[in-house]
């Protein structure tokens, strides 16, 4: 299988920029906090996990979203396996994206640890604890396919002015039917548009205050069955 391939430049400060959505992968302020207040905290993590949590991400980028995520598992001290299922159209390279998670001595210790796993090429990779899964190619066909339903949604493509696909309507109404009962589902964004369309899918959705320089993102809830 012939994969699209991430096309990006590094911009000062060591942030990679995409340049065929011209947005950065992560917060110019603080990627790593912003992944930790909208993806973490937006889904009550680490507070939910338990063994077998299934986390499931639209926009892989530069791994730090999994990173971040595997160190707060860890450091909650739990048993068991974390489930983690990335979907992403243009995977970054390896050595790209090794250069990115350099960028976070706080997670240095977990990027070295998979940093022969991105050389080899892996798309799955299997730990004591950790079940990972990239799905590469357009979300608009692989989510479809996918039998697989998460606890928790890092909704993280870019900018919905810049990459309306995978944002729009269809896809959330996927994403919502591979949530399971009691699922979350949290984002940067609090474009209008992707707030209708998730509700539309069947989500509770809600306004709350971003990251940084962005005054609000959005949470989703899907109730109980």
């Amino acid at each position: 299988m012939n994969e699209r391939k991430a096309d990006l430049e590094w911009r000062e400060g060591g942030v990679p920029v995409s340049r065929r959505f011209d947005d950065p992968y992560y917060s110019l302020e603080n990627g790593l906090e912003e992944t930790r207040h909208v993806f973490l905290a937006g889904n009550d993590l680490p507070g939910r996990f338990c063994d077998g949590f299934h986390v499931a991400e639209l926009g892989f980028g530069t791994g730090l979203n999994l990173l971040a995520t595997l160190a707060e598992w860890r450091k909650a001290g739990g048993t068991g396996v974390l489930r983690f299922t990335s979907f992403e159209a243009f995977p970054m390279g390896a050595d790209d994206m090794i250069r990115a998670q350099a960028g976070f001595d706080d997670l240095s210790q977990i990027a070295a640890e998979l940093a022969g796993h991105w050389q080899a090429g892996a798309h799955e990779i299997r730990l004591p604890d950790l079940e990972f899964r990239l799905i590469a190619g357009d979300a608009r066909k692989t989510l479809p396919e996918w039998q697989g339903g998460a606890d928790a949604w890092y909704l993280d493509g870019f900018s919905p002015a810049k990459n309306p696909e995978l944002w729009d309507a269809g896809l959330m109404r996927e994403v919502f039917e591979h949530t399971t009962p009691d699922g979350t589902a949290a984002t940067y964004t609090a474009a209008g548009f992707v707030r209708r369309g998730l509700q539309e899918a069947g989500f509770a959705v809600s306004r709350v205050p971003g990251y940084g320089r962005k005054r609000h993102m959005t949470r989703a809830v899907k109730g109980p069955r």
